[in-house]
């Protein structure tokens, strides 16, 4: 399973699925800076401009500490429109509890914990929520907690059930669509669960993926935006996806697909269009752009952009990508940096696509770096979010 700490590796990102446009909050970028010293963790919110550039910088303290690393896959920020404001919400990993955020005014609307029994100081708490409930993985515990979201942000504990690996792996990676929530354990062995009802139940497909047999595990995961497909990412020495088709509501067997060299493709994100799957090589520091039928759920090779500047120098791993997008290919990708030297970055990455074959640039303006903000930052979400 792959993950650091303070002394090792790290995360994700990410984002609520479904939106409705909150007419007082313009389209910003938010990071969970997960700082696990001084004066406790942060949120730092950054506005977006028409062209993509980043400004405005405001740091949000959640009244939490985090922990400095984690599990790659474990997105520790989720973003869901509420009425006229947007809901940030962060996980702080140390403290076992999930900060509440109004984008609108840039305060801090409470600290929910979940149970006195759920944990996630191990390899952090990931989230993803609907429009009704943010879902908490505990990596500790290895467990789920489910929050109801009340007006103004708010979160109220609901309960939280027990969830494991095959080959023993803690909760990682989570995606959410409709009535389906769909999670990696990091061993090798992938699960699904309804939550029509709110706390998930398991479907009782747990199973090994394809990849596994090759230790090739899946990591991060994506849904379509039919619920076709569930995609995996997986951590591995070279670039390694694996597709299921969910439109059962289950798990079917992977299949596996090799599109490139880079190392470790831990973190997946679809395109609005999902002609093409972003994959956040964790370990090997770049980007890369695989194309994706979303009828036959079959991937073929893309592109792969160059190291991002800085890699190995002033940072180390990079997290899961958010897109600036929200309408099909063409714009900016955003790379949360996990700081060598104390700072933390996000690199800016440019896509060009024909349809059929792609590039990845990084931006001349790019890394944004926040020298007044030590942090340990592998987790951010872009509003507005993908529609649906």
């Amino acid at each position: 399973m792959t993950s650091i700490t303070l002394r090792a590796a790290l995360v994700c990102v990410a984002a609520a699925t479904g939106a409705s446009a909150a007419s007082s909050v313009g389209s910003f970028l938010v990071t969970n800076n997960d700082v696990a010293t001084g004066f406790g963790s942060s949120a730092t919110f950054y506005s977006i401009g028409s062209n993509g550039a980043v400004s405005n910088k405001t740091v949000v303290f959640t009244n939490g500490v985090g922990i400095a690393g984690g599990f790659f896959a474990a997105s520790r920020v989720a973003i869901v429109p509420q009425g006229s404001d947007v809901c940030v919400f962060a996980s702080n990993a140390a403290s076992a509890d999930v900060a509440g955020i109004s984008a609108a005014t840039h305060t801090l609307t409470g600290v929910y914990p979940a149970s006195s029994t759920d944990t996630g100081s191990g390899n952090g708490i990931g989230l993803g929520a609907n429009s009704n409930y943010l879902y908490a993985t505990f990596s500790s515990s290895s467990t789920i907690a489910t929050f109801q979201i009340e007006t103004g942000c708010a979160l109220s504990f609901v309960s939280d059930v027990y969830a494991v690996g095959l080959n023993g792996g803690l909760v990682g990676g989570m995606a959410i669509h409709g009535s389906t929530m769909v999670i990696t354990y990091g061993d090798g062995s992938i699960e699904s669960f309804n939550i029509s009802a709110g706390v998930p139940v398991t479907n009782g497909d747990a199973e090994n993926s394809a990849g596994s047999a090759s230790d090739h595990l899946p990591n991060g995961v994506d849904i379509t935006a039919d619920g076709h497909y569930a995609i995996f990412g997986d951590a591995s020495t070279v670039t390694t996806l694996e597709v299921s088709d969910i439109s059962s509501g289950k798990l079917t067997p992977t299949i596996a697909y090799d599109v490139g060299a880079s190392w470790n493709s831990g973190s997946v994100r679809l395109s609005p269009d999902e002609k093409l799957i972003f994959v956040t090589n964790d370990s090997g520091g770049a980007i890369t752009a695989v194309l994706f039928d979303k009828t036959t759920g079959q991937i073929s090779p893309g592109c792969t952009s160059a190291p991002l500047k800085g890699f190995y120098s002033n940072w180390s791993y990079a997290g899961a990508a958010a897109l600036q997008l929200p309408t099909a290919v063409g714009g900016l990708l955003y790379v949360p940096e996990f700081g060598s030297n104390g700072f933390s970055s996000v690199g800016i990455v440019q896509l060009t696509s024909t349809g059929t074959a792609c590039t990845l640039t990084e931006s001349a303006s790019s890394p944004v770096v926040d020298n007044t903000d030590p942090s340990a930052m592998l987790s951010i979400g872009v509003y507005p979010i993908r529609p649906f």
